[in-house]
């Protein structure tokens, strides 16, 4: 996701519009299944070192894949043991280390003018960029049918002023960037986890052939026609709370849809691939030298006629300072295992 593409949106830029998506969806998911607020996740051994973490293995394997040119070329990396948070960071989670630090949100302050110059006044305010399910689209070629930077949208109000998050402590903390997600590591004592890293565990640390390219069922994904029909088939339109899917065979939630997961490595495109992949990114110059993070996991937007993302060894780029409503990270300790 790109900053610089949502600065030619001012005419789009109607809070209203994130609200009644997000009361749209919220209704929407209750008819297809009732919405939990919380998801009951397994009890963790007594004995466990690390509470909410589950140890990764060392091991070695291909990294990437071949669906988009950005995945290329794969190579085989090693990576070391480390543990890692079962669950995507909550808010709860978040909520208790903004408490403690008083930590103030990329999207909570004034936009950086130095990093994107010539911006309009309402397109300096804080905010994020939300996705709005659009009624009708003409083409996919235009993300910004679909998606809105909304002032004010940040991790307390993800779907812009007049949403919050009271009650909804067991779902991802979005909204935030890689120095909100670097912030809160630091302070657990953690950090990201790199791209093979955070791949590895995906495969649930296996280094056997590619998995099937379907989407997967046991996931939160988009079931329908992206963006304008979703059938909720898997309980939930847009976000779901954490650890409501069957976890890997490590015990790890969520790696594959729900929220895109921030890691520690900055974009590189892979050889022979663009910057970005096309069918993700509108038109338009990015500012000059702007940092991009690699994502992974792809997350509830992810459906087959669009991004087909929903991959352990997918990845994508995102704007280091721009803020999205479907992503979310986790963080990993490097210590001695069990």
């Amino acid at each position: 996701m790109k900053r610089a593409s949502y600065w030619a949106m001012a005419g789009g830029l109607l809070a209203a519009a994130a609200i009644a998506w997000w009361a749209t969806g919220e209704r929407t998911a209750q008819h297809a299944r009732a919405e939990r607020l919380a998801c009951a996740l397994p009890e963790q051994a007594a004995s466990s070192p690390h509470p909410g973490m589950v140890w990764v293995p060392a091991g070695s394997f291909d990294i990437g894949d071949t669906v988009y040119p950005e995945e290329t070329p794969r190579r085989r990396v090693r990576v070391d043991g480390f543990w890692m948070d079962r669950t995507e960071v909550t808010n709860d989670e978040f909520a208790a280390f903004v408490k403690a630090t008083g930590y103030v949100t990329v999207a909570e302050r004034p936009v950086d003018t130095m990093k994107n110059p010539g911006l309009p006044p309402e397109l300096r305010q804080p905010g994020a960029v939300v996705f709005v399910m659009p009624n009708e689209v003409r083409g996919r070629g235009d993300v910004n049918q679909w998606w809105r930077y909304t002032p004010g949208a940040n991790w307390r109000h993800p779907g812009g002023p007049g949403t919050g998050i009271d009650g909804r402590g067991a779902f991802p903390v979005v909204a935030v960037t890689i120095d909100d997600a670097r912030a809160y590591a630091r302070w657990k004592g953690r950090t990201l986890p790199t791209e093979a890293q955070w791949e590895w565990a995906a495969r649930a640390a296996r280094p056997e052939p590619m998995p099937s390219h379907e989407q997967p069922r046991n996931a939160n994904t988009w079931q329908g026609l992206f963006p304008v029909m979703n059938s909720a088939d898997d309980g939930f339109v847009g976000l779901a709370p954490v650890g409501c899917y069957e976890p890997n065979a490590l015990g790890l939630h969520d790696m594959i849809g729900n929220v895109w997961e921030l890691t520690a490595d900055a974009w590189t495109p892979h050889r022979g691939a663009d910057p970005a992949p096309p069918d993700q990114v509108p038109a338009g110059m990015r500012p000059a030298g702007a940092a991009q993070q690699v994502i992974k996991g792809g997350s509830f937007l992810c459906a087959p006629n669009y991004c087909m993302r929903y991959r352990a060894g997918a990845r994508q780029p995102q704007d280091a300072d721009l803020a999205v409503s479907h992503l979310g990270f986790r963080t990993i300790l490097t210590a001695p295992g069990p």
